[in-house]
């Protein structure tokens, strides 16, 4: 498996495995524990979790999985957003609910230490500076190995790196959600951060796949995603069928394709896609490894210039908690 270099000596898989489904119902499954396994049988060995995924049952559920196999992963989780069973998440940046948090987070995991630990969203009514002091502070104690932080503003991070040194900085990034380019990424390379790209999909539409709505379970996030709506969708829906015809041309997958992409932007970038499918974490290794040339790629970036998805990348509660600064 091809390696990421992040920040502060942390080298991980160029590939990971998103793990926010194995909070819902499916994730207790006997695909998903196949899953993790074959992940970890591929090298592909960040696994990236949230305290508030379900309530904390993702993290739960990655935990018993890894089970005796723990010291093969880097686990990767989150603190900062309260769980809601209805309506947006909440923020809580507050020093002391960072630490009750990785608390919490070590318990559901069954480890003893946090391998990355990230400030999931800025609470703007905290200054990072003090939920940083908090992970320091975690650090120092042996609890957490690194530290990251997630959606927010190249300001933010500045403020942030400067009380505790990040590894790494994660945010939605893919062909078609390139905004990280304008400000953020510039910002982690000038600090010596890594980036980890969320979405690196786009929640399936890169995949040369089309979704089937109405099959979708009603926990799935795409029903309440802004591009998979009304017209948003059909056009995404256009582009996407486009992006596939274009890797079948060129002789790739359409999802390896686009992630082979994304790892082509810097040997500091990781990809953490999401599934529940051991076919799907073969397929996203493979990219990895798979030959493309600069001809390709120039040819991929034609079909997507920065903007051209439809609709929001969230809801507006959500999108007003992204690129804090």
């Amino acid at each position: 498996m091809r390696e990421a270099t992040l920040g502060q000596g942390l080298t991980v898989p160029a590939v990971g495995l998103g793990c926010m489904g194995l909070a819902t119902p499916a994730g207790r499954g006997e695909r998903a524990a196949a899953t993790v396994a074959r992940a970890l049988d591929l090298g592909v060995r960040m696994f990236d979790t949230a305290g508030y995924y379900g309530g904390g049952a993702g993290e739960e559920a990655l935990g018993r999985l890894l089970g005796s196999r723990r010291e093969q992963a880097v686990v990767a989780t989150k603190t900062g957003v309260v769980h809601r069973d209805a309506g947006p998440p909440g923020l809580d940046g507050r020093p002391e609910a960072v630490r009750r948090s990785c608390e919490a987070s070590l318990k559901r995991l069954g480890t003893d230490v946090i391998d990355l630990y990230y400030l999931a969203r800025v609470d703007p009514a905290v200054p990072v500076e003090d939920s940083m002091g908090a992970m320091a502070e975690l650090v120092a104690e042996g609890k957490v190995r690194h530290v990251g932080l997630c959606e927010a503003a190249a300001a933010t991070i500045e403020q942030a790196h400067a009380v505790q040194p990040l590894t790494a900085v994660q945010t939605e990034y893919s062909l078609w959600e390139r905004h990280v380019e304008r400000e953020i990424l510039p910002a982690c390379r000038r600090l010596g951060i890594g980036f980890v790209a969320y979405r690196p999909l786009g929640l399936g539409m890169l995949t040369g796949e089309r979704p089937d709505m109405g099959a979708l379970p009603p926990y799935d996030w795409r029903h309440r995603d802004p591009r998979h709506q009304g017209e948003a969708l059909a056009r995404n829906l256009d582009l996407a069928a486009r992006f596939a015809a274009l890797a079948a041309e060129l002789g790739h997958g359409a999802a390896e394709l686009a992630l082979a992409w994304l790892l082509s932007r810097g040997g500091d970038v990781a990809v953490i896609p999401g599934t529940l499918d051991p076919g799907h974490v073969e397929r996203d290794a493979a990219a990895a490894t798979m030959p493309v040339t600069a001809a390709e790629l120039r040819r991929v970036e034609e079909l997507f210039p920065p903007g051209c998805a439809a609709g929001e990348r969230y809801a507006p509660p959500m999108m007003r908690m992204v690129d804090q600064g």
